[in-house]
């Protein structure tokens, strides 16, 4: 499958052990934080949505497709995708791979919604952000 959107970020990471489950393999849930990891990281080196800010990210929908058994030792990229925004939101993709073989883990999905924080509504969307986004 090809990912959608403008590619916008690349992050290394390494599975610890202690992220695999009772299987023998990475839990789930190591999956989404990864693509979380990815996300804030790209998020703060465009300096917009940190915690000392009045507004940023927040998921209001996140998804996954496990595509490989990723066990310890492995050193992973994440590739992030921005697609397309809305007023307040943005469609974001990731694609995480083995560092070494380019191997596809598994591919996710998160819609962003921007966040007053001192209203608790959403806002609109940085134009950081737009200008990344996909125009399709």
């Amino acid at each position: 499958m090809t990912v959608p959107g403008n590619h916008v970020s690349t992050l290394t990471m390494t599975l610890r052990w202690g992220d695999m489950d009772a299987y023998g393999h990475a839990n789930n849930t190591v999956y989404f934080r990864f693509f979380e990891e990815a996300r804030i990281t790209w998020l703060a080196s465009l300096g917009v949505g940190g915690p000392e800010e009045p507004t940023g990210p927040v998921i209001i929908k996140t998804s996954a497709t496990f595509l490989k058994e990723l066990t310890h030792p492995a050193t992973v990229v994440v590739e992030t995708y921005a697609d397309k925004a809305g007023t307040t939101s943005l469609d974001t993709y990731h694609r995480l791979v083995d560092a070494d073989t380019g191997a596809l883990y598994s591919e996710g999905y998160a819609k962003i919604v921007w966040f007053d924080r001192s209203a608790r509504t959403s806002t609109a969307l940085p134009d950081t952000l737009r200008a990344l986004a996909s125009s399709g």
